[in-house]
């Protein structure tokens, strides 16, 4: 009964079909910058440094 009055009185019921193509296409634009990044030369190059230092074993 209590969780019928909650509904009855939310009238945010989720985001609209809008909001959902501006969360996407936000969330896609990030995912591209990232993926720009991580993959340029230069941060590969320090990405393959820091996994080779911490493999490399002193005998």
């Amino acid at each position: 009964m209590a969780v019928r009055r909650w509904i009855g009185t939310c009238k945010d019921r989720g985001m609209t079909t809008a909001e959902y193509a501006v969360g996407t296409l936000a969330a896609t634009a990030l995912a591209g910058g990232l993926f720009e990044i991580v993959t340029s030369t230069k941060v590969k190059g320090l990405l393959l440094h820091v996994v080779e230092r911490a493999l490399r074993i002193d005998g």
